[in-house]
C-alpha cells in the first residue's frame, strides 16, 4: 500500500518523469482532459471490454482477476492490489492481492492508519499517485511498514489510483512493478479511464461482502444467546410450574397467581428464543430439509405441536376444536421437524392474537395431490391492505389491536421459508374484526425421485 507517514513536502507534485525519485507524484487529471485521446487501439480495446464484462461477474474477486488477466497487456505490473478506506476514512484495509510471483508479504486483510500518509492526499483529492523507486522511498520514510513489505516481495515501483464513487473517493488500486520507474503519465491516465468503469461495481460488490459478514456475524451472535437462554428460561418455568402445581406444598391464592405470571413470562421469554433460533437457521442456511415419505402425522406434528402451545391456550381460556381424519391415519412426505414449528408458529399467532375465551380451530386433510393444514381463530383479524405486510421478517401489522400483543413478527417469516422448502404455500384470510386462518398446502408425493432431486437442500 505504501501508507507511510509523510512530511508535507513530500506531498508536492512534480512534473511527469521529472524530480526526486524518493518522492511520490501526484497527478490532477482534471487538468488534463485530452489524456484520454491518447489511448492506442488495444487500450481502448481493454476498455471496452473490461467496460462489458463488468457488470456480470458476480463476486469482487472475479471482477479484480478479470482485471489482472485482460490489462497484462497494456499495463507493465507485476502485482495488482485492491484496498478499500474505512472507519470514516480513517483506515485502508487491503482486500484483493494479486502477483505473478508467489512470495505475497503485504496480502490481504493488511490494514493501516490514514492519517499522516502520502495515500491521505490520494484519498482527500481523488489525484493518482506514482512512486518510481521504492527503495529511494523507504530511505526517506524509513517507518513505512508497507514499503518494507514490497521491497521484500521484490517491488520496485507502484502506480495508485482512487476508485472514486459519486465524487467518494472509496478505495484505491495498486499497480506495482519490480522495475523501478515503470509508470508514468499515460499510465494514470489509462489505470484511471478503467477505474472510471470498475469503481462503482467493485465499491457495490465490496458493500454486499460487508453486509453479508456483518449478516453472518449477527445471526452467529444470535443463535449463541438464544441457546444460552434457552436451557436456564426453560429449567426456570418448569420450577415455577413445579411450585404452582403445589408438588412443593400448598401455595396460597396469591402466590399461585405471582408463580402464573412468573410462568407466562418465562414462557414468552421461550417462544422468542425459539423464534430467534429458528430465524438463525433459516437465514444462517441451516435449514435443510430432511424428507421422509409417509410420516403420520397427527401422532409426529399434530399432536406435539398442540402440547407445546396447550399451555397458552389454558392461560387464554380458550378453546380449541380439531378437525381430523377420522382414523388419524392420515400420512405425508415432508420434514417433520420443520412442519412441526411451522404448525407451532400459526397455532401460537392464534392464540396470541385470538380472542381470550375465543374459539380455535384446526384442520388437516388432503384436497387433491396436496396436504393441507389450516389453523382459524376468532379475534380482530386483519384487513385486505394489512394481508400484504404478513410472512416478511420483523413485520407486524401495526394495529392497536395488535401492538398490544408481543411478538416479534418472525413466527409467519419462518414458516413461510419452511413451506418454501417444501415447494408449498401459505396464505391468509381474514374478515376484520371476527375471524382469521392461516392456511398451508404442500404437494404430495415428495418422495418421488424427480419431485425429490428439485427440493432445495438450504436456502
Amino acid at each position: 500500500m505504501t501508507d507511510e507517514k509523510t512530511t508535507p513536502e513530500t506531498t508536492q507534485a512534480a512534473p511527469d518523469g521529472a524530480g526526486d525519485e524518493a518522492q511520490p507524484r501526484f497527478f490532477d487529471l482534471y487538468r488534463e482532459p485530452a489524456g484520454i485521446a491518447r489511448l492506442t487501439e488495444a487500450e481502448r480495446a481493454t476498455l471496452r471490454t473490461v467496460n462489458q464484462r463488468v457488470a456480470a461477474l458476480p463476486t469482487l474477486d472475479d471482477v479484480i482477476d478479470m482485471l489482472f488477466e485482460r490489462t497484462a497487456a497494456i499495463f507493465p505490473f507485476d502485482r495488482l492490489g485492491l484496498s478499500f478506506v474505512e472507519e470514516g476514512g480513517r483506515r485502508v484495509v487491503s482486500r484483493y492481492v494479486r502477483a505473478s510471483y508467489e512470495r505475497v508479504l503485504l496480502a490481504k486483510g493488511y490494514n493501516e492508519d490514514l492519517r499522516g500518509s502520502s495515500l491521505e492526499r490520494v484519498l482527500s483529492r481523488g489525484t493518482p499517485r506514482i512512486i518510481d523507486d521504492l527503495e529511494l522511498y523507504l530511505a526517506e520514510h524509513p517507518g513505512s511498514r508497507s514499503t518494507k513489505l514490497l521491497l521484500r516481495e521484490g517491488v520496485r515501483s507502484s502506480l495508485t489510483c482512487p476508485l472514486i464513487v459519486e465524487g467518494r473517493v472509496v478505495g484505491f488500486m495498486f499497480r506495482s512493478s519490480r522495475e523501478p520507474g515503470a509508470y508514468n503519465q499515460h499510465h494514470v491516465e489509462l489505470q484511471m479511464a478503467l477505474t472510471e468503469r470498475l469503481s462503482q461495481a467493485v465499491e457495490k460488490a465490496w458493500r454486499i461482502e460487508q453486509l453479508t459478514a456483518a449478516n453472518r456475524n449477527y445471526l452467529e451472535m444470535l443463535s449463541f444467546v438464544s441457546h444460552e437462554l434457552k436451557n436456564p428460561v426453560a429449567s426456570m418455568v418448569t420450577d415455577a410450574r413445579l411450585l404452582a402445581d403445589g408438588y412443593l406444598g400448598e401455595l396460597a391464592e396469591p402466590q399461585k397467581a405471582k408463580l402464573e405470571r412468573l410462568i407466562g413470562k418465562g414462557e414468552y421469554l421461550l417462544d422468542l428464543v425459539r423464534e430467534y433460533l429458528d430465524l438463525a437457521r433459516v437465514e444462517g442456511g441451516e435449514l435443510r430439509i430432511s424428507l421422509q415419505c409417509g410420516v403420520p402425522l397427527v401422532e409426529k406434528i399434530v399432536e406435539p405441536a398442540i402440547e407445546l402451545v396447550r399451555a397458552q391456550i389454558e392461560a387464554a381460556g380458550m378453546t380449541l376444536a380439531t378437525d381430523l381424519p377420522a382414523d388419524g391415519a392420515l400420512t405425508a412426505d415432508c420434514d417433520p421437524a420443520l412442519l412441526t414449528i411451522v404448525l407451532v408458529n400459526l397455532l401460537g399467532n392464534a392464540v396470541r392474537y385470538g380472542r381470550p375465551g375465543g374459539r380455535l380451530r384446526l384442520t388437516v386433510g388432503r384436497r387433491g395431490k396436496r396436504l393441507r393444514i389450516a389453523v382459524w381463530n376468532e379475534g380482530q383479524g386483519f384487513t385486505r391492505a394489512q394481508r400484504g405486510r404478513l410472512f416478511r421478517k420483523f413485520s407486524r401489522l401495526g394495529t392497536p389491536a395488535t401492538d398490544q400483543r408481543r411478538g416479534t413478527g418472525l413466527g409467519l417469516y419462518n414458516s413461510w421459508r419452511i413451506v418454501q422448502l417444501h415447494h408449498g404455500h401459505i396464505r391468509a384470510d381474514a374478515q376484520p374484526g371476527e375471524w382469521a386462518e392461516f392456511t398451508f398446502e404442500i404437494p404430495q408425493p415428495l418422495c418421488a425421485a424427480d419431485v425429490a432431486d428439485e427440493l432445495e437442500p438450504s436456502e
